[in-house]
């Protein structure tokens, strides 16, 4: 069992690695093609960013995959024997807690080579030294509490019935919906909320959500800018009252029928039931994932050198979902690219198709930028359609537009990801 395991993971991280080499290839080739969006010097910067952390996402994975042969070789084993306390739950909880610490320890170095190399480099992180380590200690500290309930509780289920799979299920799935429910709140440890001022802004986008039926629960500006400088937006709240945020990113580079047409968009996905969906797709992963691994073998373990207790059959469990969810993911995928499309549709009702447009070409620039990539990397990854599609499908053709200074009205802002070109 041990070795189709490992067979398995091996052909998942082989076609991850093709994958990644593919859309590094890719890139390297576009970028020196015509540009679209953008300024040939801009568009370059774009795919250098987007070829950084490709490779960088490489060496993860390769990192990731020798991290899994170590664990069922010999870290499960190792860490079994250093946690050696009375109480099976107990046991469970320290076991998994520092399952997770090593992976955190091993994955460190690249969290922060991303954030402090190759985001600050490229004009995208705000965040000192110090404010990482303090988000850091708050949310372990958030971790230790809040996930050392659910071990806790996971633990407990597996030691009282014989189909733990199934009550650990029902549980992990109430704990997403409300994690879901409750991100803002978590938000607010790391971040300023800030009521937006009463003003033309604040009575749209209260008269949009009145207009689909949802109810007013305050709209915010979130000091994101102090971190990262992407623009984004969100609503909070799984009824039909709903916590509207702003990234203050978002609120300088949109002018307000813009803004309007990126909410309206957002609004779109909760007329469509889109949050619904998504609860369901990840309650069927959830479901086939405990189903699968709750029914792996006792043998299994003895394999790897450890007893099947609580504490080890839940870290294999964590081991072994994202080959599971690697599997789905075209699928989600597929079904996530086809609600962002009607999303865009309703948000060009309700803020102008123009606007949606114009406001799609800055986001392109802000965010993620290159607007290009490779046919696999869509097919597996892409939630959102690529830009230039969403463009298409919006009666707009931007394979042949630049948007450069010389229109006032499209001109790219001179911060963000290109900033570091203009230093240059």
């Amino acid at each position: 069992m041990l070795e189709t395991i490992i067979i398995l993971y091996s052909i998942y991280t082989f076609i991850k690695i093709y994958i990644g080499i593919m859309q590094i290839g890719y890139i390297n080739q576009e970028k020196r093609k015509t540009p679209v969006l953008m300024s040939a010097d801009k568009y370059l910067v774009a795919g250098n960013y987007a070829v950084a952390n490709g490779k960088l996402g490489l060496v993860t994975t390769f990192v990731d995959y020798f991290m899994f042969i170590w664990w069922v070789f010999t870290g499960f084993a190792w860490l079994s024997s250093l946690v050696q306390v009375e109480g099976s739950i107990l046991q469970a909880v320290l076991f998994l807690f520092g399952f997770i610490a090593v992976n955190f320890i091993v994955g460190l170095p690249f969290e922060l080579y991303q954030k402090f190399k190759i985001d600050e480099d490229f004009g995208f992180n705000k965040m000192t030294v110090k404010m990482f380590v303090m988000d850091t200690l708050k949310s372990s500290l958030i971790f230790v509490i809040i996930g050392g309930a659910i071990f806790a509780l996971l633990a407990w289920i597996i030691g009282n019935y014989a189909s733990w799979w199934l009550w650990g299920f029902v549980a992990m799935f109430t704990v997403a919906v409300l994690a879901n429910v409750l991100m803002p709140t978590f938000m607010a440890l790391f971040n300023k909320f800030t009521p937006i001022e009463e003003g033309e802004l604040k009575e749209k986008i209260s008269a949009m959500m009145d207009k689909v039926g949802l109810q007013n629960n305050g709209i915010f500006i979130m000091d994101a800018s102090k971190r990262d400088g992407r623009l984004n937006a969100f609503f909070g709240g799984l009824g039909k009252s709903k916590r509207v945020v702003l990234f203050d990113t978002l609120v300088d580079k949109l002018n307000t029928k813009e803004l309007l047409a990126v909410l309206g968009h957002e609004l779109g996905h909760f007329t469509h039931g889109d949050i619904w969906k998504n609860i369901g797709l990840m309650g069927l992963l959830l479901f086939i994932a405990f189903y699968l691994f709750g029914h792996l073998p006792d043998s299994l373990f003895l394999e790897m050198g450890v007893t099947p207790n609580a504490g080890v059959k839940i870290a294999m469990l964590m081991l072994l979902l994202p080959l599971l969810s690697f599997v789905f993911t075209p699928f989600i995928s597929a079904v996530s690219r086809h609600n962002e499309y009607a999303a865009d549709e309703f948000g060009s009702e309700m803020g102008g198709k123009e606007n949606l447009v114009s406001a799609l070409m800055k986001l392109v620039t802000e965010n993620k930028s290159f607007p290009k990539s490779h046919p696999l990397v869509i097919f597996f990854y892409y939630t959102h359609p690529p830009v230039l599609e969403r463009l298409k499908e919006l009666g707009f053709d931007a394979s042949n537009t630049i948007v450069g200074e010389e229109a006032e009205e499209t001109a790219l802002p001179e911060d963000g990801i290109f900033a570091y070109m203009d230093k240059k």
